[in-house]
């Protein structure tokens, strides 16, 4: 009965690793931007704030007024100059305008290239989710086998686990391609 508890430990473990691994890849696709205003591709911009990086959902109210456009409003009006730099300064393509309070961000028209192009981002990110969910995968695996090899499992319960290890990973990677599909719909909705 330990060894069963030893091996629902070790499959339990890998499957929270991997649904983690989706999480982190369905947070990864929130910061990719598309026609549409969405604050969380704001996600990983941090400023310098009074000598210390803080991130800028911590420094300022973040809104999306309409579905082309993202206000930004710091609480601290002497930020709006770096809050500007540091997004002119990310990978966004965002041209940001303020008029001493707000800064505005309006969201232009992607085209059909750049469509394509993010489909292939959103494509490696899902490459690297499922290399992520297969990694754990493989160290649950060497986990059941030193157990077998230490003759705290036997061989059948080793198969046994190995099966159901494999329906776990099978399903974490179903679930990161719904993520992308819905991501490649967004994206390539006009």
């Amino acid at each position: 009965m330990a060894e069963n508890a030893a091996i629902d430990e070790t499959i339990s473990d890998a499957e929270r690793r991997m649904k983690r691994s989706v999480d982190h890849f369905s947070q990864e696709l929130a910061t990719i931007r598309t026609g549409r205003a969405n604050v969380a591709v704001l996600d990983g911009i941090s400023v310098d704030y009074y000598g210390a990086q803080a991130p800028l959902n911590q420094l300022a109210t973040i809104a999306t007024p309409d579905a082309r456009l993202i206000t930004i409003q710091p609480w601290d009006r002497s930020l709006i100059g770096a809050v500007e730099r540091e997004i002119q300064k990310s990978d966004l393509g965002l041209n940001p305008s303020n008029d001493g309070q707000i800064i505005r961000l309006p969201i232009p028209a992607m085209t059909q290239e750049r469509r394509q192009e993010l489909v292939k981002r959103v494509k490696r990110a899902q490459e690297d989710a499922h290399v992520a969910i297969r990694n754990v995968r493989r160290d649950a695996l060497e986990h059941l086998r030193q157990a077998e090899r230490a003759k705290d499992i036997s061989q059948d319960d080793l198969h046994r686990a190995q099966d159901r290890l494999q329906k776990a990973t099978d399903a974490q990677i179903a679930a990161a391609d719904q993520v992308t599909a819905r991501k490649q719909a967004e994206v390539l909705e006009v």
